[in-house]
Parts: structure tokens; C-alpha cells; sequence
């Protein structure tokens, strides 16, 4: 099983289809736990992402 690496537009592009699926009441309720935890790690994965590209720039 080949896995996806994780980039940030790839994460984006998650993230944005997670909010369209919620705001389109496409996600049943028992997927939306699911749904909102990934959300939160991917936010988190992003955001570790631009502290790390900032401290990276701030360094050279």
C-alpha cells in the first residue's frame, strides 16, 4: 500500500474538501467525529509546517 506523502497543499486541498463536505451536510453524523479529528490534525500538521518555513528564513 503505497501511502500519500503529506505536503501542505495536499493538506489544504483535504481540508477545504472536509469544510465543503460539512457545509453540504454530505458528512453523516456518525462520520462527523472522523471528519472534524482529521481536520484537526491537519490543521495542526500545517501550522507546525509554517512555524518551521518562518523559523527557516528568519535562519538564513
Amino acid at each position: 500500500m503505497s501511502k500519500k506523502k503529506i505536503t501542505y497543499s495536499n493538506s489544504i486541498e483535504e481540508l477545504e474538501a472536509i469544510i465543503k463536505e460539512i457545509n453540504e451536510n454530505k458528512i453523516s453524523i456518525d462520520h462527523l467525529q472522523d471528519k472534524v479529528k482529521r481536520a484537526k490534525e491537519l490543521v495542526e500538521w500545517c501550522s507546525n509546517k509554517l512555524r518551521t518555513t518562518q523559523s527557516e528564513i528568519e535562519n538564513t
